[in-house]
């Protein structure tokens, strides 16, 4: 699976406000939810349910909130670079400036799995998390991931 399956890219943002985890999650929650025509409570309910089994902050600086979502229909993602990063109590101690969200239907078990490898092999190379954040526009940092994706295809 590659991130042009999922990911939305018009609703990239480039410096997106972070302020606290809860917070951030709230408003991406928000986000998704006008996007997809869903209840940003029950999305934000579903992300703050699996960070209380550990925080979705991987190291680097990435985050990786996810959710199952009833009345979803795909896997959706999103894609934010934060305007100031926010502690996301990840592994690595590293706040987090670049956060990807995921959900998917709750009978999705095998394609989420897809998905988050996908958004694993785009995020586990330094140059593309430079070049991401490096990126001052909407269009460039789509330009980044798209780019990323293919080398992942090739």
């Amino acid at each position: 699976m590659q991130l042009s399956e999922f990911l939305d890219f018009d609703a990239i943002k480039s410096a997106f406000p972070g302020g606290s985890k809860r917070s951030l999650l709230q408003q991406l929650a928000h986000l998704a939810g006008q996007r997809l025509g869903l209840d940003s409570a029950a999305i934000l309910a579903s992300l703050a349910e699996r960070e209380r089994l550990g925080s979705t902050g991987f190291g680097q600086g990435v985050a990786l909130p996810h959710g199952k979502i009833q009345g979803l229909t795909r896997i959706y993602g999103l894609f934010v670079r934060l305007g100031e990063p926010v502690d996301f109590k990840a592994l690595d101690k590293v706040p987090v400036d670049l956060v990807f969200l995921l959900l998917s239907p709750p009978e999705a078990g095998a394609e989420h799995l897809k998905a988050l490898a996908a958004i694993s092999r785009v995020t586990r190379y330094a140059p593309t998390l430079e070049k991401m954040r490096g990126a001052r526009s909407r269009d460039a940092l789509a330009a980044v991931l798209l780019g990323a994706d293919e080398r992942e295809v090739a």
